[in-house]
């Protein structure tokens, strides 16, 4: 080639000059993977994806109290209203049933009507006192208790006998409850599932009131 056929910027001619070397084959004849970054669909940069996440429960680690509820009835099946109270307290927010005394059957005490079916729980709740007796007055509703008169028959009655330590009279709520040691049908379920928080003098003392284990 002579110098009148030689490019001014001093570079072969691409006819006649290196041609550009391929990348060298991989075994089995792939290409090595390219070094540029990866597009996304629209020619943008590459999607994240998101972080996957496993469902979480719900949290229980709320605080708890340990409270007891008499329970009864004398009115309509009151052998199934105090079984399905059970249920229910144990369904309410917050609150785990522990323990569940038999059934006893017993006379009205200042009361009329046939004769009631009680039982006491055992709960772990996380609701305070006030409000613990609030979801109680609302199961009653719930299952039909009417209150025409002091004392009435009833389709459900729920008294809350103790909450935690707390000791509270006000024109709500007293606690404990101020007639459970003079009740045979209260203490005798409650010294079944606890029997630390029935004295024996209290036993002792209503042992003329007529209360029969029944299931």
């Amino acid at each position: 080639m002579s110098a009148s056929d030689q490019p001014k910027d001093g570079k072969k001619n691409s006819k006649t000059g290196d041609k550009a070397k391929a990348a060298p084959l991989r075994a089995g004849g792939a290409r090595p993977p390219s070094t540029g970054a990866r597009k996304g669909p629209s020619g943008g940069p590459p999607a994240r994806r998101a972080p996957t996440s496993r469902p979480r429960g719900p949290r229980e680690d709320y605080p708890t109290v340990q409270a007891f509820v008499a329970i009864g009835a004398n009115l309509g099946d009151a052998e199934a209203s105090v079984k399905a109270a059970m249920a229910a307290i144990g369904a309410l927010q917050r609150t785990t049933v522990t323990a569940r005394s038999s059934l006893y059957r017993s006379e009205p005490v200042d009361a009329e009507g046939p004769d009631f079916v009680n039982a006491v729980v055992a709960v772990r709740t996380g609701l305070d006192a006030e409000q613990f007796l609030v979801a109680l007055q609302r199961l009653e509703t719930q299952a039909g208790r009417e209150r025409p008169f002091p004392n009435a028959p009833r389709t459900l009655d729920l008294d809350l006998l103790m909450h935690g330590n707390s000791v509270m009279d006000t024109p709500t709520l007293t606690l404990p409850h101020p007639r459970m040691r003079e009740r045979a049908f209260v203490l005798k379920p409650l010294a079944e599932i606890a029997p630390d928080k029935v004295p024996r003098a209290a036993l002792a003392r209503v042992t003329g009131q007529v209360v029969k284990r029944i299931v």
